[in-house]
């Protein structure tokens, strides 16, 4: 039985919740998990790593069982997310360390990763995004409506994101078979998502989305300027990052597997065992490159 433990560290001031598994000397993979998750996406893929890797989990600020000040006391911002992030690593001692990013993940892994070039050992990007192609049109057009003027009725729209409906959508969407998909994870979120005041601190990430995609040619360049190896294992049926955000990493890292998956935005609750198949001989050929 793998062991897996459910740890705090105080980074910048801000207790932080972390799982860590596998041995302290192995490889390093830190998996950064999306909204409006946290590590509890990553329950099944920890053991399945930890035998041979050394594996940390991180809830961001303001999700999961990590601090959540309130917006009127945190400037909350992804570049605020990765420097606790980074933070955190440090702590650990972890100087190098592969990715593995979803959704809000990605913006903290490119910024981890733009921030120290020679840390990052490998990519894996499980619906994370990195270019426009991948931002499908109809679900970020309210988004884009809300970066460019943030009032009374672009908010009301952002809000529904927070619902137990639109949490509950996210898991569903695309997934051929919806049985396969545990209602404790939409449930785990909502009641973490619904704390008090958390609803501005998600707003502010919210607005603070459209930082994310100015980074975007710097994280090409260093796709190129750095032969890292990327895996992306994708939701094909994804309407928040399409599967053209997948195929999109092909430009800039030819060497880039690329896999689409017969599931949804959260295809790791569905096909874990298919991730976990990729993941494994990606790593050790990092490894032993």
């Amino acid at each position: 039985m793998t062991l897996v433990h459910h740890r705090y560290a105080t980074v910048q001031g801000r207790r932080l919740f972390y799982r860590e598994a596998g041995p302290a000397g192995a490889p390093a993979i830190v998996l950064l998990h999306g909204f409006p998750a946290s590590s509890f996406m990553y329950r099944d893929l920890i053991p399945a790593l930890a035998d041979r890797y050394h594996v940390i989990a991180p809830d961001h600020l303001g999700f999961g069982l990590s601090d959540a000040p309130p917006a009127s006391e945190f400037r909350y911002s992804f570049d605020a997310l990765a420097d606790l992030t980074a933070g955190l690593l440090d702590q650990l001692g972890l100087g190098r360390y592969a990715i593995y990013v979803h959704d809000y993940g990605a913006p903290v892994g490119w910024r981890l990763a733009l921030g120290r070039p020679d840390a990052i050992t490998a990519v894996i990007t499980q619906n994370g995004n990195g270019y426009e192609a991948g931002l499908a049109e109809e679900f970020w057009r309210p988004m884009r409506a809300y970066w460019q003027d943030r009032n009374a009725e672009t908010e009301a729209g952002m809000r529904q994101a927070l619902t137990l409906a639109a949490i509950q959508r996210q898991y569903l969407l695309g997934e051929p078979d919806e049985s396969l998909i545990s209602p404790d994870t939409w449930l785990h979120d909502l009641a973490q998502i619904s704390r008090p005041g958390n609803a501005e601190v998600q707003l502010d990430l919210f607005a603070d989305y459209a930082s994310n995609l100015p980074l975007y040619p710097k994280l090409h360049a260093w796709l190129r300027e750095r032969p890292v190896p990327v895996l992306a294992v994708w939701g094909r049926h994804d309407e928040i990052f399409g599967p053209a955000g997948a195929l999109a990493f092909g430009d800039d890292a030819p060497h880039a597997e690329i896999h689409l998956l017969d599931g949804g935005h959260f295809v790791l609750e569905s096909h874990l065992d298919a991730i976990v198949a990729l993941i494994r001989p990606f790593l050790e050929q990092t490894a032993a490159g």
